[in-house]
């Protein structure tokens, strides 16, 4: 099982960035992908997650900025953020678990200057 995340960058205050994670070695459609992140000398903390029917969940912090979503066919999730502030700066990690083990992808650097 391999993700791949990519996307991330250095934006303004205030811009948008979009993530994406490939997914590779499993039935993409069964899973549910989650997205975390990570900001220097804080723990990592689940920001949005997909299930396999779409339904979704997100952390208060990103509620009504950030939307998770998924195309089955390119076997890649997204993550649209947009109103970023500088407290989303962190490294963003994308997230599954197959038969009770977790996944993660490389880290994607989101970088928000004020």
């Amino acid at each position: 099982v391999q993700l791949q995340a990519s996307g991330g960058g250095l934006v303004q205050a205030g811009g948008s960035l979009r993530l994406s994670c490939r997914a590779s070695g499993i039935v993409f459609r069964d899973n549910t992908v989650g997205w975390y992140r990570q900001a220097p000398g804080k723990q990592r903390e689940l920001i949005a997650r997909i299930t396999s029917d779409h339904n979704t969940n997100y952390a208060d912090s990103v509620k009504e900025r950030f939307t998770i979503s998924r195309d089955n066919v390119r076997r890649t999730t997204y993550l649209q953020m947009n109103s970023l502030k500088s407290e989303d700066t962190a490294v963003y990690y994308c997230n599954t678990n197959l038969r009770g083990r977790e996944y993660w992808g490389r880290g994607t650097q989101v970088t928000v200057s004020s």
